[in-house]
């Protein structure tokens, strides 16, 4: 049986821009892979269109049947992690290898504060008098 993991150092999911992400990867497979790489990207999901960026890859070179390989990413200083009510701002780090299209994926949120960024409802006021007169 297949079994892929990924881990960051002190297992933190929480950065801030800037920040060096780092872990390890790590694969068992039933077959040598051709190929592996470790991916940092982010997605929105939501309504509307889904938009996803790649930032960085890092392959490995003569993966192994059994393996685990190191990863270093700097993170950018945008786009912030967010949620809203219509859309959500996802990073996230993916292991992927071939052949098979086999993959794991962890979440990370990447903010200045390390936290995720909640949007709030905005909500229209209505005109007040001064408002409605400049109208």
């Amino acid at each position: 049986m297949n079994s892929l993991r990924i881990a960051t150092q002190l297992g933190r999911k929480n950065f801030r821009p800037g920040e060096e992400l780092s872990g390890a990867v790590g694969w068992d497979l039933e077959h040598t892979p051709k190929s592996s790489e470790v991916r940092l990207f982010w997605y929105t999901a939501g309504k509307g269109t889904r938009d996803i960026a790649v930032v960085a890859t890092q392959k490995f070179d003569a993966p192994k049947q059994n393996d685990e390989r190191s990863f270093h990413f700097r993170l950018p200083e945008a786009p912030y992690t967010f949620s809203g009510a219509l859309i959500s701002l996802i990073w996230a780090v993916e292991l992927l290898v071939e052949p098979g299209g086999l993959s794991e994926r962890i979440e990370i949120t990447v903010s200045p504060t390390g936290e995720e960024i909640l949007l709030g409802h905005v909500q229209k006021q209505a005109p007040t008098s001064a408002n409605a007169a400049c109208a």
